[in-house]
């Protein structure tokens, strides 16, 4: 993958690197960390689920890493940003970015992480330039579908991720364009490509033409979004004083999709919606985990990613990925 300014301009780790990372080195090859160390990561959005993905990337010796979230830290933040002090002296009237950064730069001093202040509904395709991968997290559909598109105007390839924890679930979109990797079979490196929908086409496919099986999740949050859209909400921006409004546009938005309302439980709903912006830790984790996981494979070029919904939700403690085509064009 292509950088954009900063990382180890040298074709080989230096020693100091070469000794950090020996370990994973062993695991995923010198040429794999030597991309990961001039991929320039974006993360829209610092939160519990983000955090974690920021810690494990930096930790791995990502070339550098910027946040972008100006909203001032509050006392709701600490219980699921561990990131930041349990002091208010330290976090008082800073922005949330501000104070991860600093806490971010002692977990791995060879990375460079700093703050890009701005709104990522503002998002151009000259800035996007300056990096590999971008993350999105708390942001409105909208802002999404915008910056997915610009990531896809960009002459250059860069990997797009979409991630949200609403309680006790979570929801993860990846857009990797046209993605090779390396996979090995019987124990040999087999060249394989991917080719992913973009997010529009992604959430524009009718619920009828998916399989039954179809993740629950999925179509929940499509009933989420569209019902903050509809009253102007930001992300998250739900209490349990919505759900009546919400199975009502269920109910309309199944009899559109000729899909049976079973699909999308009333019990599943009610859990969403009064999550509102709470954050459940546990769930964190392992969201963030798995985004972390995904990013290095994406940089790397190793190991099968994912394509191109991942859903967690804590009840059953079960993962599922979900490949959602794009609309037929029949």
């Amino acid at each position: 993958m292509g950088g954009g300014g900063g990382g180890v301009p040298e074709e080989l780790l230096t020693a100091q690197e070469t000794a950090l990372y020996d370990r994973q080195i062993r695991v995923w090859g010198v040429d794999a960390q030597k991309r990961l160390s001039k991929a320039h990561v974006l993360v829209c959005g610092v939160n519990g689920a983000t955090i974690e993905l920021c810690k494990n990337i930096v930790l791995a010796g990502v070339g550098s890493l910027s946040l972008m979230d100006d909203h001032v830290v509050t006392e709701d933040d600490l219980n699921a940003n561990f990131l930041i002090p349990p002091d208010e002296s330290i976090y008082s009237g800073r922005s949330r970015a501000e104070v991860c950064c600093e806490s971010l730069k002692d977990f791995n001093p060879m990375v460079r992480v700093s703050v890009e202040k701005g709104d990522p509904s503002l998002i151009d395709e000259e800035f996007l330039d300056k990096f590999d991968i971008i993350v999105l997290s708390r942001t409105s559909m909208k802002t999404k579908l915008f910056v997915n598109d610009n990531c896809r105007k960009s002459s250059k390839h860069i990997a797009f991720y979409a991630i949200e924890c609403k309680g006790s679930c979570g929801e993860i979109f990846v857009d990797l364009q046209n993605h090779s990797y390396v996979q090995k079979h019987a124990g040999e490196p087999e060249p394989k490509e991917l080719t992913y929908h973009s997010l529009q086409e992604a959430i524009s496919v009718p619920w009828k033409n998916l399989p039954r099986k179809t993740a629950k999740l999925y179509f929940a949050m499509r009933v989420l979004e569209n019902y903050e859209l509809s009253q102007g909400r930001s992300a998250c921006e739900t209490s349990l004083s919505d759900l009546p409004a919400v199975l009502a546009l269920r109910k309309n938005m199944c009899d559109e999709m000729s899909l049976n309302e079973s699909q999308i439980p009333t019990a599943l709903l009610e859990r969403l919606v009064a999550a509102g912006k709470k954050e459940h830790p546990p769930v964190c984790a392992i969201l963030g985990g798995i985004l972390g996981q995904e990013v290095i494979k994406s940089i790397s070029g190793k190991g099968d990613p994912i394509k191109n919904f991942f859903y967690f939700d804590d009840t059953d403690g079960k993962g599922v990925m979900e490949d959602i085509p794009g609309p037929s064009t029949n």
